[in-house]
């Protein structure tokens, strides 16, 4: 089935400046990959059978890439909701633990968490056995790690820290793989897509909070 995702901007490739973004644009998918993206009307009138997601004001991006994923999976601990402790990661609360299933669940709950903000991409090395496999099951591309000594501290949402233009894990092209985030506008002109026309554009404008993540063509997390 076609799937056709529209929002007020779509940013093909957020890190490089000259790229050109489409206003009132869409993306169509057709299984794990992008299918067209441009206009949505004129994706629309040439695919009228397709499902419809529209994102309304929304900023709609390549997703995120996460480069803090070691100290995040394999240091840090992400609570199990019934433990009554938060969802933000626990510093150090894996360190020195020797229950694989322990650490797997815990990589498990943040890689799920990373998806609620738009992360498609999670940088390691990931030394355990149980979080390679939780990695390997999530769909989430697993990248390698920084040359030097692993460990970064760092936050589930990298545009916490990082602009989006040094965030964004690859671009959006026809043929590719559909991992895309949508993002609420950061401000009025970003809501109402008013300025913006397709062509070169300057830097890549501050989204707010994620709406949606979708991974290999599959919408895995949605704001309710």
């Amino acid at each position: 089935m076609l799937t056709l995702h529209r929002a007020a901007l779509v940013l093909p490739d957020p890190a490089d400046p000259t790229a050109p973004s489409v206003a009132d644009g869409a993306v169509l998918v057709h299984g794990e990959l992008i299918a067209a993206l441009g206009r949505h009307a004129e994706l629309a009138a040439a695919h009228p059978r397709a499902r419809l997601r529209d994102w309304g004001d929304a900023l709609l991006t390549p997703g995120l890439r996460n480069p803090y994923g070691h100290w995040l999976l394999e240091s840090a601990y992400h609570p199990d909701p019934r433990e009554e402790l938060g969802d933000a990661p626990v510093p150090g609360g894996l360190l020195g633990e020797a229950d694989e299933a322990r650490c797997g669940a815990s990589a498990r709950r943040g890689l799920q968490r990373m998806l609620g903000s738009g992360v498609t991409a999670v940088a390691g090395p990931f030394e355990r056995a149980s979080v390679r496999t939780a990695v390997a099951r999530s769909g989430l591309a697993a990248l390698p790690g920084p040359a030097g000594p692993p460990g970064a501290e760092g936050p589930l949402d990298p545009l916490a820290v990082l602009p989006l233009a040094a965030a964004v894990h690859g671009r959006l092209a026809v043929g590719g793989r559909a991992d895309f985030a949508v993002f609420a506008p950061a401000g009025a002109a970003g809501a109402s897509g008013a300025g913006v026309s397709d062509g070169a554009r300057g830097p890549a404008p501050r989204p707010a909070g994620c709406l949606a993540t979708v991974l290999a063509g599959r919408l895995v997390y949605r704001r309710r």
